[in-house]
């Protein structure tokens, strides 16, 4: 069973790449009437079992249940948001921690920041031109023509060797993927600390985010 984040265009992608694998999946959007429902007909259900389809009307709070109670092999990071960062706000109630991300700055090439700033920090080998969709991630980028030194989960672990890195997995050319095993020992590690930077990167592309506690009191 996976879970996938975001019912639009990308969720889509994920959805056609699953049930060519013949894996159950359930669908998260706070959108009823999103595109993989109306594409897929996917319907809501109180019982949902690893073989089936489902869609759950709901945000990164309902995520963060499912992940709980699930055990998710996947989780597929469709929607538009730093998605481990986020669900860690939810169950440990954060806030930004800015002053962290001046620390990464200098450690990283100018060439491939994208944004930086309130306790965020994109970074990309293809800044300034689109990504060619469904991309394999070649060692010379389709777009820019110019060929990685590294991989971004490399470059990213030299600028911020404290930082919990997530990989974002291939599963496809243009798909990428969280291992729900990983996010556990993510949420296991984050809830000790009062500050923390995490990350998720591909071989392309990454963000960090910095956060501190704002109670001191997860969410159990």
């Amino acid at each position: 069973m996976d879970i996938i984040i975001g019912g639009g265009k990308y969720g889509c992608h994920a959805i056609e790449y699953l049930r060519q694998k013949e894996r159950g999946f359930v669908v998260v959007d706070p959108d009823p009437n999103c595109l993989a429902v109306k594409r897929f007909g996917l319907k809501t259900s109180d019982h949902i079992d690893s073989k089936g389809e489902y869609f759950v009307n709901g945000g990164l709070a309902e995520v963060l249940e499912l992940i709980e109670t699930l055990k998710p092999e996947y989780v597929f990071p469709t929607a538009p948001v730093h998605v481990a960062a986020d669900l860690a706000k939810i169950k440990f109630e954060l806030a930004p921690w800015s002053e962290a991300i001046t620390t990464i700055l200098p450690k990283l090439p100018e060439v491939v920041v994208l944004q930086a700033g309130r306790g965020k920090l994109v970074v990309s080998f293809n800044r300034d031109r689109d990504c060619v969709e469904k991309c394999s991630m070649p060692k010379v980028c389709p777009s820019s023509r110019i060929r990685k030194p590294c991989t971004m989960t490399e470059l990213m672990r030299f600028a911020s060797p404290e930082a919990f890195i997530l990989i974002s997995y291939s599963m496809a050319p243009g798909m990428g993927a969280l291992k729900g095993t990983e996010l556990q020992d993510f949420f296991n590690w984050a809830k000790t600390r009062e500050k923390f930077i995490v990350a998720t990167a591909c071989d392309c592309h990454g963000v960090f985010t910095a956060l501190q506690k704002k109670s001191g009191k997860a969410k159990e």
